[in-house]
């Protein structure tokens, strides 16, 4: 009887762990979105230069997008985000050269010439705002520009940081999707 338990402990352990103690953690910081509920409404949007110019988000198509939202006033709200993304994307190393960092401004005010400085490297897009909160989930009672989204390779919006994100865990996640996409 000793040798029939000990034979069959590990399966009935494997049965009780896989059908009664699901595990709830997840391995992921930032939110996912479901891509097919999000697409991206390029012709919506009117994405363009800051001169008028059109360029479509579709440009970066190939490259992983972290996205940022917000008017051209600047905030120190806005800038952390957009510090944010320009240290998360030096901490990737060799891997760095496949992240673009898009902020998207939703209005036609001119932008502050020290931030775009402060910024450079960053693609500094304007938008049509109305457009962009109807494509942007967003958490319950907040707003586009409190969050970080990243946009993957083949041009899918794919997940949502929460507002003022940990950049540790944030770092985690780019690495962790940089690491197992052969794409972008």
């Amino acid at each position: 009887m000793a040798v029939l338990a000990v034979c069959a402990f590990p399966i009935v352990a494997s049965y009780l762990t896989y059908y009664v103690i699901k595990p709830s953690g997840r391995n992921n910081y930032g939110a996912l979105i479901d891509p097919r509920l999000h697409p991206i409404p390029e012709a919506r949007l009117h994405v363009t230069e800051l001169d008028g110019v059109a360029s479509p988000l579709s440009q970066f198509k190939g490259k992983w997008i972290m996205l940022q939202t917000g008017p051209s006033d600047c905030q120190q709200a806005c800038k952390d985000l957009l510090f944010a993304m320009q240290q998360l994307r030096l901490t990737q190393g060799k891997e760095m050269e496949r992240i673009e960092r898009v902020w998207l401004i939703t209005d036609k005010e001119p932008l502050d010439t020290l931030v775009m400085r402060e910024f450079d490297g960053t693609n500094m897009l304007r938008v049509d705002g109305a457009a962009l909160s109807a494509w942007l989930p967003v958490e319950q009672g907040g707003k586009a520009e409190d969050h970080l989204y990243l946009i993957d390779p083949l041009g899918n919006l794919m997940m949502r940081f929460p507002k003022h994100a940990d950049p540790g865990k944030v770092k985690k996640d780019l690495a962790k999707l940089l690491k197992a996409s052969a794409i972008g």
